[in-house]
């Protein structure tokens, strides 16, 4: 199920980018980019349509992902 961002704090959107920032290890080139930064782009990313922030029931846990792998994993089970 899609959560949307409207439906959240800041604080709570933050919090969830912060936790899917530091779990997923994200890879950003050769430069370091502040936490605050890649806050910002995964913020970005969102709000485009770009990723999607999903909660699942099964896991009982919200994760990011990209919008086409949601539609993909939904076409799947569909």
């Amino acid at each position: 199920m899609i959560i949307p961002l409207e439906q959240l704090s800041n604080e709570t959107l933050v919090a969830i980018i912060e936790d899917f920032i530091l779990r997923e290890g994200t890879e950003y080139g050769a430069e370091d980019v502040s936490q605050q930064a890649k806050i910002e782009q995964v913020k970005k990313q969102l709000a485009q349509g770009n990723a999607v922030l999903v909660y699942s029931e099964l896991h009982e846990s919200v994760n990011i992902l990209p919008s086409e792998q949601f539609t993909a994993g939904m076409e799947e089970k569909g």
